[in-house]
């Protein structure tokens, strides 16, 4: 039995999202927990543990060599899965992707030493490659335009579940045995990444009950089941619904337009006519990196450390953080599509540029440098009391509801969108592999950025802040409210600059036509009569190339 309930559809892929929210609440967590800095210890006495009742843990260098080696999988992960997509399918994809998490989970839950530790993290990373980049491709070809934002944005909110779960998980697995050097047990770590193979194990089992992308289905010249697809999800089983109609016929003009470009590569992406929105999928993904939101997902607990928080009080106040960021995505899965993606990822990097550089001016003003880090962890490099703490965790929080309903949504919503039919798979892949590029980067930089230029480090992503808004301004166009094929159009409109199309300040939203069309408010050939005359057609061409 095959689900058509789009809310369905999209609730079940988005589990996707949460592998990933997993991973980065459960490092947040371990990484303050005494089990997990004994165990994994480099510190000056020697593994496995120090003599002192607290270790040190890994050096901050190899730390956030383990928190990159997730985001360096995911970078190859991601650029797999757009061959993979094209090949078996963007349901098949999502399905592997769950069978590679399990392999990493295991491997990561009975790590031995850092290296294994590394390994398993790395086939997680090709996990939530695969899911980060297939998911919104499988979920925007499958939603209504008006409501396309909402649908892919859930997958940020999968995302922000995961990381609050699993992260309480942690929280919760940290009281097993005790927490110095002499006591410790490494359950209070392994028992949580045994547990992130749950959701996958969801994931695998709910997509066999759901739809093939019914673009895809088309692509591969399966008229049939994507006219069932369309029907089951748009039309509520009737196969002459208005909007039904109106899906086929664009994906058949399509799809004959693309007849010609049989065998795509990575390469069609820079060509000339592509390669200004390939820039944007990119960049899209690449700035919402930069904006230094996962910096505060991973390493949250060094800047609760530098503001006085230590023990449960710093597990405690991160939390915080990961409500906010669960409720504040709630906005945009309402309104995205009503606000429009332009408006959204202008605002959104308004604010963050404010928080940042506050974050920046309190540091740098009441701050007091720690010689070796707070409690031996380098990261932690300055010391905040009294209403300057107050304020450096106010404007965390802050940053953190203004990335919730903005960047973080839309990051995903975005490039499904940019990309014709024949190269989507692909595109979406190249854009989240920049995601994941950068992810490990920022992972292998923050920690010793803390370290050495301390305050400072939030005046970089306040700058990426500024810069982003400009850029979104001048070359971001306008998505919402409109087919993936209406998208495609105002890229090559005539009227518009050459290989670019539509100025991106001169876009905006088609919400209320569209609205219409999928109520069946407007009066539309049957699908079986667009069919056979779009059959026809094909069979008198075919017979006048025979005759030349």
């Amino acid at each position: 039995m095959i689900v058509g309930n789009i809310y369905v559809i999209a609730s079940v892929a988005v589990v996707g999202g949460a592998l990933f929210g997993f991973d980065i609440s459960s490092m947040s967590a371990q990484i303050a927990e005494n089990s997990y800095k004994c165990y994994f210890n480099q510190g000056p006495e020697g593994p496995p543990f120090n003599n002192s009742e607290d270790c040190s843990g890994p050096h901050s260098l190899v730390q956030g060599g383990i928190t990159a080696a997730m985001a360096g999988g995911s970078w190859l992960g991601a650029l797999v899965s757009g061959l993979l997509s094209d090949r078996i399918g963007r349901k098949m994809s999502i399905i592997v992707g769950c069978w590679i998490w399990l392999v990493g989970s295991t491997l990561s839950c009975a790590a031995q030493n850092i290296g294994m530790l590394i390994v398993g993290r790395i086939i997680n990373g090709l996990a939530v490659g695969v899911e980060s980049a297939q998911v919104p491709v499988y979920v925007s070809e499958l939603s209504p335009p008006s409501k396309r934002g909402r649908f892919v944005g859930v997958q940020q909110w999968a995302i922000t579940w995961g990381i609050l779960i699993m992260y309480y998980i942690s929280f919760g697995c940290a009281h097993i045995g005790g927490q110095k050097s002499y006591n410790y047990n490494t359950a209070s770590w392994r028992v949580p990444w045994g547990l992130q193979m749950v959701p996958a194990v969801f994931l695998n089992v709910g997509m066999l009950f759901l739809p093939e992308s019914p673009r895809w289905l088309a692509r591969n010249d399966r008229w049939e089941d994507a006219h069932g697809v369309l029907a089951k999800v748009h039309g509520k089983g009737d196969p002459n619904h208005p909007f039904v109609t109106l899906e086929l016929q664009d994906i058949r003009e399509m799809c004959e337009f693309e007849r010609k470009y049989k065998n795509v590569t990575y390469l069609d992406l820079f060509k000339p006519k592509m390669i200004h929105r390939t820039m944007i999928g990119l960049w899209m993904q690449i700035w919402s990196q930069l904006t230094g939101m996962n910096v505060m997902m991973y390493y949250i607990t060094y800047v609760f450390q530098m503001a006085g928080y230590s023990g449960n009080a710093t597990l405690l106040a991160s939390s915080i953080q990961y409500i906010i960021n669960v409720v504040m995505t709630v906005p945009a899965l309402l309104w995205q599509d009503k606000w429009g993606r332009r408006p959204t990822l202008l605002v959104g990097a308004l604010f963050m540029a404010i928080w940042m550089f506050a974050n920046a001016g309190i540091m740098g003003a009441h701050g007091t440098v720690v010689p070796g880090g707070i409690q031996g962890e380098k990261a932690a490099s300055m010391k905040l009391s009294g209403g300057a703490a107050k304020g450096l965790v106010a404007c965390t929080y802050l940053f953190v509801a203004s990335y919730a309903p903005t960047w973080g949504p839309v990051s995903w919503t975005y490039p499904p969108e940019l990309f014709p039919l024949r190269l989507r798979g692909k595109g979406v892949a190249l854009a989240t592999s920049g995601n994941w590029a950068f992810n490990t980067a920022l992972g292998l930089f923050t920690p010793p950025a803390f370290e050495n230029i301390k305050w400072q480090t939030y005046i970089i992503f306040g700058v990426f802040n500024v810069v982003m808004f400009i850029h979104v301004f001048f070359m971001f166009p306008e998505t919402a409210g409109k087919t993936l094929e209406e998208n495609e159009a105002m890229f090559d409109d005539p009227h518009g600059i050459p290989y670019i199309g539509t100025p991106a300040w001169k876009t905006g939203k088609n919400t209320n036509k569209i609205i219409q069309m999928e109520h069946g408010d407007v009066d539309l050939k049957p699908a079986e009569e667009v069919r056979r005359e779009s059959e026809t057609k094909e069979t008198n061409e075919t017979q006048e190339e025979v005759k030349v």
